[in-house]
């Protein structure tokens, strides 16, 4: 039996204890789908710890935005060479967050869970694919 690795659940959003349950509903772009999941429906995780746990993702959630202004500013003057326009950086810079936040949301939590809480460990056991007939 392999293990799961960690690189590919966090990018697939799936559950830190048993790398097979997926924390989302739904696609990422999908209006009203962006919903994480109350439990694991793999391994019955409860995905908030303790009550308000998500309100730590705000601050994950931030620097991601940051990261990505300073990256989205950074693409712009080297694509345009232009310093002297204030509009085109805010322009740009609106649209690149607007359009990355509901990436940032969902990673934000994903990072939170996989990253930042010690009360959460990988169990392999619990990695097992339930979909494969036993012969």
């Amino acid at each position: 039996m392999s293990q799961t690795s960690k690189a590919w659940a966090m990018l697939h959003t799936k559950c830190p204890r048993c790398r097979r349950g997926s924390m989302f509903a739904g696609g990422m772009y999908q209006f009203g789908s962006n919903k994480i999941h109350d439990h694991c429906p793999h391994c019955n995780l409860h995905f908030e710890i303790e009550p308000g746990y998500f309100y730590a993702a705000m601050y994950v959630s931030y620097a991601l935005n940051v990261a990505e202004a300073c990256t989205i500013a950074a693409a712009t003057y080297i694509i345009t060479h232009n310093d002297d326009s204030p509009w085109l950086y805010c322009a740009t810079l609106l649209i690149g967050c607007f359009l990355l936040a509901p990436i940032n949301f969902r990673y934000s939590r994903v990072m939170l869970l996989y990253w930042l809480s010690p009360k959460i460990n990988y169990q392999p056991h619990l990695d097992i694919d339930d979909s494969t007939p036993y012969l």
